[in-house]
């Protein structure tokens, strides 16, 4: 018996359900992220926190894998770009039940499978290593190739931060993947408009980054990285067109670091998080209260 994420695009669910389903994958995933912050008092919980809508959606609704068979040739790859954001990841493994929930508690912790920054050789589920950014899209590049000249049917998502978009070699990688006609090649952007650095627009300005996408011959839709109805609709038209040969598709997310927790929305050293003892259970209570609020609606 094997198992996938749920529901798929091609379970033809309905829409409402797709979303409370993905909705709840969210919620369920900054709980996890919330309590293996704990475990180490700090860490990058608020990149992990507004990226959750985005993973919930690929993970719980888009990305096709098994869960008892992290290796199965038929998988979409998930990669990883930005390590730092593995906090983020496992908790979204542990929702599609390719880790354990009791495994995140031992995140960052000596001899675990779940180090702070992602760790293809440790953890199942997690396609390459992270660290230095700019790595992942021209890996993810490669990755499509390999698998059209398999004949496989597998997709490659590739998860970036918009602090990656300072880098050259993702520029050059993007222009490759037009080249190459990597239909089955589809990224993501966290566009959290921070970096360790500082603001991202003081750093280095990206913009007008949605024409320069387009530019590189991509297939481009920018849409609020929180609005799991506009993610949904943004995916679901970017897997509809994925083909071993063709046009590259990217989601670029516009996200809100904390989100869900207006305690830490609001922090103002909020790249690498140092959270008081005092405040987690802060955290959850209003992570909880702002989904019941949701509910209700």
């Amino acid at each position: 018996m094997t198992t996938t994420a749920h529901p798929r695009p091609d379970v033809a669910l309905p829409r409402n359900e797709r979303l409370a389903a993905i909705d709840e994958f969210a919620y369920r995933l900054r709980h996890n992220v919330i309590n293996m912050g704990q475990e180490q008092g700090q860490g990058y919980v608020g990149q992990a926190l507004g990226a959750a809508d985005i993973l919930a959606t690929v993970y719980g609704d888009h990305l096709r894998f098994r869960a008892d068979d992290p290796h199965w040739d038929g998988r979409d790859r998930f990669l990883l770009s930005t390590g730092h954001y593995a906090i983020g990841l496992y908790a979204a493994l542990a929702e599609a039940g390719i880790i354990s929930r009791d495994e995140l508690l031992t995140y960052g912790s000596d001899d675990s499978r779940l180090p702070m920054s992602g760790m293809s050789t440790y953890t199942p589920g997690m396609e390459i290593s992270g660290g230095s950014l700019g790595h992942g899209l021209p890996i993810a590049v490669g990755m499509a190739l390999g698998l059209r000249h398999q004949d496989s049917p597998a997709r490659v998502f590739n998860f970036l931060s918009d602090g990656e978009l300072d880098e050259g070699s993702t520029w050059e990688a993007a222009m490759s993947a037009h080249h190459h006609r990597l239909g089955n090649l589809i990224a993501m952007v966290d566009i959290n408009a921070l970096q360790a650095d500082g603001a991202t627009s003081g750093v280095l300005s990206t913009e007008p980054v949605h024409d320069k996408w387009t530019a590189c011959g991509w297939r481009t839709y920018r849409v609020d990285g929180n609005d799991t109805g506009a993610l949904l609709d943004a995916f679901d038209a970017a897997i509809a067109e994925a083909a071993p040969a063709g046009s590259p598709a990217i989601v670029l997310c516009d996200t809100r670091v904390g989100k869900g927790v207006p305690l830490l929305e609001t922090r103002e050293k909020a790249h690498f998080m140092r959270i008081d003892e005092d405040e987690w259970q802060i955290c959850r209570d209003q992570l909880t209260a702002g989904h019941n609020r949701e509910d209700v609606r």
